[in-house]
């Protein structure tokens, strides 16, 4: 066991969920960090239960930037800590709402500029903390208090922006993805980014019982469940090497995830919603064809 494994960086007694996949990825997160580590986090779930008013659940310096700019946040800090002859490791860890959508062109911004920050999706699908709203994370035909699942719709239309896709675009120096399923994997990743100089991209697949709908007690058997559909590929590219994925031997059919979770229960009550889910599946398949999962 890794020395780190055992260190806890996330104070007990924060507000989560119970079951809440978010707080399983902060202390993952953290422990291959170590104590001089400086986090920026947007507004969203983590902000929320780590840091009420007068609390913080943080065992590392942290700040709370605005939903729109935690990468231009800790660009600043990285300057400043130059500027004074200073180091520590710059993490952003924000959630899809703050990165796929509000937050992007910060996020570009700091990728082109080749800041030395690793940025750490916590990737729950949706914008939770305010309600379960649609976000461009959100599964296509999941069911969302802004893309309501009804007799004229089946959920969200569109389908889930490819951010690590977009990541490598921007040349940077490691793009990875990962989930909570899969702690050594998710604590490994955490750590190589960390040990290479530039911009890095880890997405991590967060299950939220509560935006999606399924008990508390299964939030690592659907993280599990994600992946071995094929939905969610787990892979690694550090930059000049070819790309490092997970294989999944004993493949699930894409219905085992959705039936596990109230957001899809809408795509098993009507016989004309069969076609949904088989295109769910085909991009499950096209996953496998693509990534050689």
């Amino acid at each position: 066991m890794a020395p780190y494994e055992r260190l806890n960086l996330l104070a007990p007694g924060h507000r989560a969920c119970p079951g809440c996949g978010a707080a399983i990825a902060l202390r993952l997160i953290l422990r291959p960090l170590g104590r001089n580590t400086i986090v920026v986090s947007a507004t969203g779930c983590v902000e929320t239960f780590t840091s009420p008013y007068g609390q913080s659940a943080w065992e590392v310096p942290w700040m709370h930037s605005l939903f729109e700019n935690s990468a231009a946040v800790v660009s600043g800090i990285e300057a400043a800590l130059d500027a004074l002859g200073e180091k520590a490791n710059l993490v952003v860890i924000s959630g899809d709402g703050g990165t796929f959508d509000i937050g992007f062109g910060a996020l570009s911004g700091m990728f082109e500029r080749k800041h030395n920050v690793t940025y750490i999706c916590y990737d729950n699908e949706a914008y939770m903390n305010t309600g379960v709203q649609r976000s461009g994370s959100t599964p296509h035909a999941a069911s969302t208090t802004t893309t309501p699942a009804g007799k004229a719709s089946y959920g969200k239309i569109e389908y889930k922006k490819d951010v690590p896709a977009i990541a490598l675009a921007h040349d940077v120096e490691y793009v990875a993805t990962t989930s909570i399923a899969y702690p050594q994997d998710l604590m490994k990743k955490v750590e190589k980014a960390n040990s290479i100089f530039g911009p890095k991209y880890i997405q991590v697949h967060t299950p939220c019982c509560i935006g999606w709908g399924f008990d508390p007690s299964e939030t690592i058997q659907v993280g599990k469940l994600a992946v071995e559909t094929g939905l969610v590929p787990i892979y690694e590219v550090e930059k000049g090497t070819p790309m490092n994925v997970k294989k999944v031997p004993n493949k699930k059919p894409v219905e085992e995830y959705l039936g596990k979770q109230s957001r899809f229960k809408h795509l098993f009550k009507e016989e004309d919603r069969v076609a949904v889910i088989n295109e769910l599946q085909q991009i499950c398949d096209a996953n496998i064809k693509q990534f050689g999962i």
